[in-house]
């Protein structure tokens, strides 16, 4: 048997080209390697194209039997507790590996279920000093940690008062030449404002500096030194010098500074993580729809089990409005399902005995009783683990800005120190110099250079999840724009993928339908069904069904009858010129024609169609708008890609294309340019993992979870394009994060060094400056006219109901 020379599929009936080097097995191989042939500026080979396909970045490995945690963590300060997290995580036993983002407070751990689970690792990472919790637990916990961070808050301000007191009443006149000692009573100043000052703000130090100074002891061990690192430096130097100052007898002690600003950084602190939170919450379409609970049947009673306790073969009772708790097979009763926030499916599903159901999904009416399937987890489940996956990676972008963290910190340190050597060479006084060495410490600020990419994107992963569009590798919103060609696959992508009659032709058209279907009941091809649906029931014998290239055969009533392509039948079988005229027009017109024949005569003619998605032309145009080359794949006949070849946006057309030979294709246009194919994740899955970017139009089917880089979830191809525009936007919101980091750092900086700014007032503009790229992360990305689900048309949430 032969071989493809492009794809080396084997293959029965080669097609050939005096052109072309070579055998193939489709059409569309064929014109891939006459499109190398002719391509001699790219300097492209088939060979080139084989090692491309062959070269593939690796997937970061799980171990066989390995399993993945996602963790939601809190009190992470900066970039650098993700270092330390990730080097203490991957100390514990059972654990193969550990990634931390600190923009997105997500902990990926990849561990042996065998050594250890999810929980231990939560309550690991929490000895650590933080706190962990599972995607289960986050919401429950999320309320704890706010109220937290605000008892913080408020208890900073009402520490800070007493200090202020003092420095309102007795040091602060001083510097107007107004001397208070005559309100103390007798007492000297040291004893009754100086003692009280330098105890009251040691306490104020320990408790309000404490996550400061650990911060910043973690990022020193994993030599990732961050903005704690600043902070720390700048408040024991002021607290150190007015210690000193005190021992030495001077009255000029500056805990106000210190004490100032742990309570701004505090504050300023927590109000970014409320913010943060509100624009990055975990809460989504996909989470609320998961359920928490399960009623298991035991004998003819029932009882209530955490989700996590459903083993492969339970039978679950489910009740009327209530959502199915795992994928599985209903075994008993017959319901209407909606299914709309997992398919996108807006009518519901009438299912009963052996129909398959997925969990998230709402039973509307009656009862039913479901086996759990062999995963015993569900589709929602393992979209919401995508989730998270995305949440807890780093973006390419990203990497480059931590590197320049690292590089930041020690630069800034070090230009706090010559600024304050540099006062004293000017003849300044040590606290002159002090005070303009920590205002750089303190208003320099790395962190909002830190989260200005991973704030932006995880943001748009969100806008994007309303949409019901998943994002499941989190460099698509960077590399999307780049796409020089986007692919299309056209059945059930461009088209609507459902096949129905169009039309029959022959003498008898009942009898060639008749016999059409008989043949057809025994093939799974979407056109073979669309005959059998239109066929009236039949008791006719049927038997010695045989599968040809392309063609189908059995014994109908002890008559061989042979279905198939009308190029299928040679010179032995007589055509009508009525059907050929037929088959012509069918071609022109768009349909599948299939050829009916027994006795040695084609008998007659069956035509189905596929018809083209509303919109579908409207979404090539957006797309090749930014001139990009917009390429079909088919693997109808090219007398049937007219509608679409016609397109004045399509640039190319490869018709007759195999299932199998779909990779190779998108392989070959790799070489061409940055590809994104977008399919409907069933025969061209192999297609969407072949291309630099596969997009999944294809209501959550698992294969093209597995395939793609992003999931239409309810076959909206309205949604592609906004995909693209989502990216757009993401990318100026970043540009617009890091443009505003860089110039605050620019300006605040050598205004610091000049002694402008006091320490107290770096400390709120250090505050804002991080507080303006977290709001400008949180804002909607696209506007409704932009985007293809308008807010007031989105599916809401139903409260999760409660078991019985």
């Amino acid at each position: 048997m032969a071989a493809c020379t492009l794809c080396e599929l084997p293959v029965e009936e080669p097609i050939t080209d005096p052109d072309v080097d070579g055998e193939f097995c489709c059409r569309g191989c064929l014109e891939v390697a006459r499109l190398v042939d002719e391509d001699e500026e790219t300097e492209l080979s088939i060979t080139a194209i084989r090692e491309r396909a062959a070269d593939e970045d690796p997937e970061l490995s799980v171990p066989e039997g390995a399993e993945t945690a996602y963790l939601s963590v809190d009190g992470m300060h900066c970039q650098t507790c993700e270092g330390f997290i990730e080097l203490l995580a991957e100390e514990e036993s059972g654990v193969h590996e550990a990634r931390a983002s600190y923009a997105t407070e997500m902990l990926r751990i990849v561990y042996d279920p065998d050594e250890t689970d999810r929980e231990a690792l939560a309550e690991a990472v929490s000895r650590l000093g933080y706190r962990a919790s599972g995607p289960d637990e986050e919401d429950d916990s999320l309320r704890s940690r706010v109220e937290f961070g605000k008892y913080r808050a408020v208890l900073a301000a009402v520490v800070m008062m007493p200090v202020l007191v003092l420095y309102i009443l007795f040091i602060y006149p001083v510097y107007l030449g107004i001397y208070p000692e005559s309100f103390l009573y007798g007492g000297t100043i040291e004893a009754m404002v100086f003692g009280p000052l330098a105890v009251w703000s040691t306490l104020i130090l320990i408790g309000l500096g404490y996550p400061i100074f650990r911060g910043a002891y973690v990022s020193l061990r994993v030599g990732r030194p961050n903005m704690d690192v600043l902070i720390a430096i700048a408040v024991l130097a002021a607290y150190g010098y007015s210690l000193v100052t005190l021992l030495a007898g001077g009255r000029d002690p500056y805990f106000d500074v210190a004490v100032m600003v742990l309570v701004v950084v505090t504050i300023g602190n927590h109000i970014e993580s409320r913010v943060k939170r509100a624009a990055l919450g975990n809460r989504t379409e996909l989470t609320d729809s998961r359920a928490s609970e399960a009623r298991r049947m035991v004998g003819d009673t029932t009882e209530t089990i955490d989700i996590d306790a459903c083993e492969p073969g339970d039978h679950l009772l489910v009740k009327p409005g209530e959502r199915i708790p795992v994928d599985g097979t209903i075994v008993e009763g017959t319901a209407a399902i909606d299914e709309a926030l997992v398919t996108g499916e807006s009518v519901p599903q009438r299912k009963s005995d052996g129909d398959d159901v997925l969990g998230g999904s709402v039973l509307t009416d009656s009862a039913i009783v479901v086996e759990v399937g062999p995963d015993a987890t569900s589709t929602i489940d393992r979209l919401v683990e995508l989730l998270w996956s995305v949440k807890s990676s780093d973006s390419g972008v990203q990497r480059l800005v931590n590197r320049f963290a690292v590089v930041f910190v020690p630069l800034v340190v070090s230009i706090a120190a010559l600024t304050a050597v540099g006062w004293l060479a000017l003849g300044n006084d040590v606290s002159t110099a002090m005070l303009a060495g920590v205002s750089v410490l303190v208003i320099s600020c790395p962190c909002s250079l830190g989260i200005a990419t991973p704030l932006a994107l995880a943001a748009a992963t969100r806008d994007a999840a309303d949409d019901r569009i998943l994002v499941l590798n989190e460099t698509v919103l960077e590399r999307i724009n780049d796409s020089d060609i986007v692919v299309f696959d056209k059945t059930g992508t461009l088209t609507t993928g459902e096949m129905e009659l169009a039309d029959v032709v022959g003498e008898s058209e009942d009898e060639v339908l008749a016999m059409a279907a008989a043949v057809e009941r025994r093939s799974s091809h979407p056109i073979a069904a669309a005959i059998d649906a239109a066929a009236p029931p039949t008791t006719r014998s049927v038997s010695a069904f045989e599968r040809a290239d392309r063609t189908v055969s059995a014994l109908v009533d002890d008559t061989r009858v042979v279905v198939g392509h009308p190029d299928s039948f040679g010179d032995e079988w007589a055509m009508p010129e009525g059907i050929e005229r037929a088959v012509v027009e069918a071609y022109d017109s768009g349909t599948h024609p299939t050829a009916v024949a027994w006795d040695g005569e084609v008998r007659g003619l069956v035509t189905v169609r596929d018809t083209p998605r509303e919109g579908w032309a409207d979404v090539v145009s957006d797309l090749a708008a930014d001139d990009r080359e917009i390429v079909v794949l088919t693997g109808d006949d090219e007398r049937m890609t007219g509608t679409f070849a016609s397109h004045p946006d399509v640039d190319q057309v490869f018709s007759g294309v195999r299932p199998e030979s779909k990779g190779a294709i998108v392989r070959g246009l790799r070489e061409r340019g940055t590809t994104t194919m977008v399919g409907d994740g069933t025969n061209d899955a192999p297609a969407l993992a072949s291309a630099d970017l596969g997009i999944a139009v294809a209501s959550g089917t698992e294969i093209a979870i597995e395939a793609a880089d992003a999931v239409v979830m309810d076959d909206r191809l309205e949604a592609v394009p906004e995909l693209f525009s989502l990216a757009t936007a993401t990318r100026g919101r970043i540009k617009q994060n890091l443009l505003w980091a860089g110039a605050y750092n620019a300006v605040a900086i050598p205004l610091a060094i000049a002694g402008v700014i006091t320490p107290l007032l770096a400390a709120l503009m250090m505050a804002v400056s991080s507080l303006i790229v977290v709001y400008n992360s949180k804002r909607r990305l696209l506007d409704d006219s932009e985007r293809s689900i308008p807010s007031s048309e989105r599916p809401q949430v139903q409260p999760r109901p409660q078991s019985n």
